[in-house]
């Protein structure tokens, strides 16, 4: 497939649309505007990463983190996995054309209902359907669906008799991957999933239906300019009505670009919960007048990883890669099975627990990660076995996600943004979760290990990989940042607590209120399509999500060159 993304060279000054960010809720957005006609440009602050490109050892991987501490900061800011460790929790988010698709699981579900009729929420949102149009979008083009032969695998199968005696229902949950040969919605032609279990390091076979493969070449075959390497600061309304963005280059054409503005009279944030809600803040102090629940409502999903060490069985939960580095070996999807657990009336008590596959690339590090927690011994068996024979072949890694209170709240402290989120590792969600998990590694004859990294600079916080909220829905701006159609609130003195700044939207998992007690990547989708459908009725704009005809090329795609051999 021809590459995304254009030179910085090609930059204009000024377009109809600005998108801010190129994960779920940007694609989505660039894709609509530009088939109805809007010319549009998408920022991004990391570089396109193709399919084969991503990291397959860990030399490749280790260069592929940023790290932001509270007074230190490593890595290339184009690194794939944004690390922010903070004092009360950690945030994990991809980084690249793409965003988080890149460098998740691609569990795709869709939240109890529950959710959505919750006081969090403006009441429209549940009452208007198009959030069921919104799911009913996102499902035709990230297509999830659940592993055909998911209960074949090894790590699906130990959870399952684990489940016997921990409770759950067991199912092969929908993920957003290609289980056959296809040319998708887009026109983009995708191998079938190898099952090798890199999903979370970058799928190097093009199954997984990540943004760069769906919503991203769609855009761009409707017209969409997007340039990689921006990393945007802060946005302005200027005295002709236009907002200006501000950003500067840190990819690969910093040395020709350094700071740019650009102009347009419509500007989508769509930078993940922290880059967005980060933009905001800054913009906050560079004057713009916004709601002063901005930052707040931070939820972590409840989320936790897992890991448990010494199931008396093989688990088989450490990818192979691809090119496969072991021959004979299926290791399944980054996710085959979950766990769900129900609770009719409560709904903070749902919890769904997945069986995870860690990446190839974190095979030769896997016994090095364990030692601070006292298993020398087995690491040093792994090392000389390799993690496919000894002791690792038997490591269980879990991803649950649950519901906590949203409590943490976003500012910006020494000009960098931070949360804040005092005993947050008191959640009720996170004892409620390490009871279900103790109880299914023992079933397995295991050791329960919550965080091996727990006596080094990782501390014992908790971390999520699905951040949520900073600037969230609400009714007005005394309830929120945006409103249900994701439109910014006007914060000015002499504005009406429902009044927006015409022209600027949040569309990202920033505006989700709440925890959704499910992997967030579907609805994230869904709120996008949602918006998108607002937007266009609102303006009297019309488009089509039809699939399109054509195989996507450098022919569809005007202006863009082949990617290197």
């Amino acid at each position: 497939m021809s590459r995304l993304a254009l030179p910085l060279s090609a930059l204009a000054q000024r377009y109809d649309v600005v998108v801010v960010g190129s994960g779920y809720g940007g694609g989505v957005t660039a894709s609509r505007l530009s088939r109805a006609g809007k010319r549009v440009a998408v920022l991004e602050r990391g570089r396109e990463i193709q399919t084969g490109q991503f990291p397959q050892k860990f030399s490749e991987l280790k260069n592929e983190f940023q790290v932001t501490g509270a007074n230190f900061r490593t890595g290339s800011e184009q690194a794939i996995y944004d690390v922010r460790l903070g004092r009360d929790m950690h945030v994990l988010v991809g980084c690249g054309l793409g965003g988080g698709s890149l460098v998740n699981a691609g569990v795709s579900l869709v939240p109890d209902r529950r959710v959505f009729t919750d006081d969090a929420w403006p009441g429209q949102v549940a009452q208007d359907g198009f959030i069921e149009e919104g799911y009913r979008r996102a499902e035709q083009w990230l297509r999830p669906a659940s592993d055909p032969r998911a209960r074949e695998m090894t790590k699906y199968k130990v959870l399952d008799r684990a489940a016997g005696e921990a409770g759950g229902a067991i199912v092969a949950p929908r993920i957003a991957v290609s289980f056959e040969d296809i040319v998708n919605p887009a026109g983009v032609t995708q191998a079938a999933c190898t099952r090798c279990g890199d999903c979370c390091a970058g799928c190097n076979v093009g199954a997984k239906n990540t943004v760069a493969l769906t919503y991203l070449p769609d855009a761009v075959r409707h017209g969409a300019e997007l340039f990689t390497g921006l990393k945007v600061d802060t946005i302005r309304k200027g005295a002709d009505g236009l907002w200006k963005v501000s950003a500067r280059a840190v990819g690969a054409d910093r040395g020709t670009v350094s700071d740019v503005t650009i102009e347009a009279p419509v500007v989508v944030l769509a930078a993940g919960t922290l880059g967005s809600t980060e933009i905001l803040l800054r913009s906050r102090e560079a004057g713009l007048a916004l709601s002063d629940r901005l930052g707040q409502r931070f939820s972590a999903n409840g989320d936790i990883i897992a890991f448990g060490y010494g199931a008396k069985p093989a688990v088989n939960a450490v990818g192979i890669g691809y090119p496969p580095k072991v021959a004979d070996l299926e290791v399944g999807a980054a996710v085959s099975g979950q766990l769900e657990y129900y609770d009719a009336e409560t709904l903070t008590n749902e919890v769904r627990v997945q069986e995870g596959a860690l990446p190839s690339a974190f095979a030769s590090v896997l016994p090095v990660l364990f030692v601070p927690n006292g298993r020398l011994l087995g690491a040093l068996q792994s090392l000389v076995n390799g993690v496919y024979k000894g002791p690792f072949a038997h490591l269980q890694t879990f991803f649950a996600v649950s519901h906590d209170s949203a409590s943490g709240r976003f500012s910006l402290e020494d000009n960098q943004l931070a949360l804040s989120w005092a005993n947050a590792k008191d959640e009720p969600v996170y004892a409620h979760l390490d009871k279900i998990l103790s109880k299914l590694v023992a079933a397995s004859g295991g050791s329960y290990v919550k965080n091996p990294l727990a006596g080094t600079v990782m501390g014992h916080q908790p971390a999520t990989a699905h951040p949520l909220g900073g600037c969230g829905m609400g009714r007005d701006r005394t309830d929120g940042v945006v409103d249900h159609k994701c439109r910014v609130f006007n914060g000015a003195a002499n504005a009406g607590d429902t009044d927006v700044h015409e022209g600027l939207y949040v569309i990202d998992g920033a505006v989700i209120p709440r925890s959704l007690g499910v992997n967030p990547l579907l609805t994230i989708t869904a709120v996008a399509e949602r918006a998108m459908l607002h937007f266009a009725q609102d303006r009297g704009l019309s488009y089509t999500t039809a699939p399109v005809s054509e195989p996507f090329s450098a022919v569809t795609a005007p202006g863009h060159a082949a990617a290197p051999a």
